[in-house]
Order: structure tokens, then C-alpha cells, then sequence
């Protein structure tokens, strides 16, 4: 699946609900966190189901749910289940025992709702003291993680910061700790990594540069807060179409030496992490 923009949602709005759904975003984040208030969070259970029952939108549809250390993770799974989410944006993880207990939640949900076992997919927000502390654990969790994405709001207050950035406006280091131990696990994890937002959402030229970067780096998409930050972002982490001329020309030079770890072409001599990122490039375009 295509994650080159996750589009965050407040689950207790349906004229932002219905607004998004026109929008082409990859994934929309549809919240029962952050943007709802616990008075509200029963309103916005019931209208997220209907929302996903409905699917007026082709994009994925993934939930975030409260963390699982509180009672309202289990009510907000009971409640939507119904509407068989695309996937659940998990918050606040704290070790992959997390991801392996929700999965286990998801399993008996799947089964009392008539869902495909294993369909309902897993997306994690870094934003935890604890799993600065245990990335690893990550690694071998199931099928049903799918990516994970570093949060510096919440992790600021997790470590008791005033702000997550210096005075000149760049991310503490515990912020860059944490984004690159996120893409290490995640490629490590053979599953998605996924950009720390870019909170200023009128400027987007400075989202262009910072798209730019993280797909430089291995990123693959980033969480967006407002639709204008959309089509930036899948321009961004689409493969133009040089790109995508060139990796086939890679992996056709790859696969006419019948296996050979090294290849020629352009006067270049080309290995296997060529070969690699090339077919990482054509995957993104939709050839893998």
C-alpha cells in the first residue's frame, strides 16, 4: 500500500471527516486521541464507524486509538471494529509487546465482526520515553505492523521538555535520536517509515524541502495535518519519471548477467545496493 501521505482526521467532526474524504490522501488518520475530548470520544466512536461503514473515501482509513494503557484503547476498538478499519494508528507504544497485545485484541474483534483475520493492519506513533528505550523489541512482531512514525510533541513532554526545538528553531537531538532509530527499525522491520509531521501548514515550500530530505534519507511518506499538505507530499514521494526509466534500466542490466553481483552500465559499475534501490524505487511507483 501506498503511504506517501497519512492525513490526520478529528474523529468528532463529519464536515472535516467528509471534507478529507475528497482528498487524495494515501491514508486518512481518522483520531479518537488527541482531537477529542473524553466527553466527546463516545459521539466520535459512533461517527468514525459510520464514516468507515460508509467509505465514501478511496484512500485507507486507519483509526488512532487511545493508548493501550488506558481503559478507553479496548472501548474505542469495540466501537469501530464494525466498520472494519483499514488499519489502527496506535499511539504511545512502549515496547512491541504492544503491538503484539493489540494484535491479539484485533484478532478476537475480526473474528466477532465477520473480518479477515490478519486485515486489519498496525501503525505506530514513537512518541514514548520507553520505546526511545527498546526499538529493537519492534522487530519481530507480527504481520500486522505496516510502519511507524516519530512523534516530537508528545515525546517533549514524555522526557519533561519545555519544547522540542533549540532557539533557532531545529529539533533537539532526543528528536533526531529518536527519527533515525524509527527509519532503522522500520527498514529493519521490512515495514514502512514515516516522517515526523511538518507542523506549519501554510508554509509549503518549506514542506517541499523537508519531503525532499526525508526521502533522501528513506522515508517513504509523512504525516500531514492540514489537505493543503497533501499534493506536496505525494509529489514529493512519488518517482519521477527519470527515476523510474533509470531503475528499470538497473534492474534489466542486473538481470541479463544471470545473477551476477555486479553490472556495468553507463560507464558505472553497479552492485547489489543499486540493485536495491532500484527496485525500492519501482516499488514506490507502483512496479514491485
Amino acid at each position: 500500500m501506498a503511504m506517501r501521505s497519512l492525513l490526520f482526521v478529528p474523529g468528532d467532526s463529519d464536515r472535516k471527516m467528509e471534507k478529507a474524504s475528497a482528498v487524495a490522501a494515501d491514508v486518512l488518520l481518522l483520531d479518537l486521541e488527541d482531537a477529542v475530548s473524553q466527553e466527546r470520544l463516545p459521539l466520535a466512536r459512533g461517527m468514525i464507524r459510520d464514516f468507515l461503514t460508509s467509505r465514501p473515501s478511496k484512500a485507507d482509513m486507519f483509526v488512532r486509538i487511545n493508548p493501550l494503557d488506558t481503559p478507553l484503547a479496548l472501548d474505542d476498538l469495540a466501537a469501530i471494529m464494525a466498520g472494519a478499519p483499514d488499519g489502527i494508528l496506535l499511539p504511545k507504544a512502549r515496547t512491541g509487546q504492544d503491538v503484539v497485545m493489540l494484535g491479539h485484541y484485533l484478532d478476537a474483534l475480526e473474528a466477532s465482526e465477520g473480518i479477515e483475520r490478519g486485515r486489519t493492519r498496525i501503525l505506530l506513533v514513537a512518541e514514548t520515553a520507553e520505546m526511545l528505550l527498546n526499538y529493537a523489541s519492534f522487530v519481530n512482531t507480527g504481520s500486522r505492523l505496516c510502519g511507524m512514525t516519530p512523534g516530537p510533541e508528545d515525546l517533549a513532554a514524555a522526557v519533561g521538555a519545555s519544547t522540542n526545538r533549540d532557539p533557532a528553531g531545529n529539533f533537539l537531538p532526543i528528536h533526531e535520536i529518536n527519527r533515525a532509530l524509527c527509519l532503522a527499525t522500520a527498514a529493519a522491520a521490512g515495514i514502512a517509515p514515516i516522517d515526523r509531521l511538518y507542523t506549519n501548514f501554510r508554509d509549503l515550500d518549506g514542506l517541499a524541502v523537508a519531503c525532499a530530505a526525508g526521502r533522501r534519507e528513506g522515508f517513504v511518506g509523512m504525516i500531514a495535518i492540514h489537505p493543503d499538505q497533501v499534493p506536496v507530499m505525494n509529489l514529493a514521494f512519488t518517482p519521477t519519471a527519470d527515476e523510474i526509466a533509470h531503475a528499470r534500466r538497473v534492474v534489466a542490466a542486473f538481470d541479463s548477467v544471470g545473477g551476477s553481483g555486479v553490472v556495468g552500465l553507463d560507464g558505472q559499475m553497479l552492485d547489489m545496493p543499486h540493485l536495491k534501490q532500484a527496485r525500492r524505487v519501482l516499488d514506490m511507483a507502483g512496479e514491485g
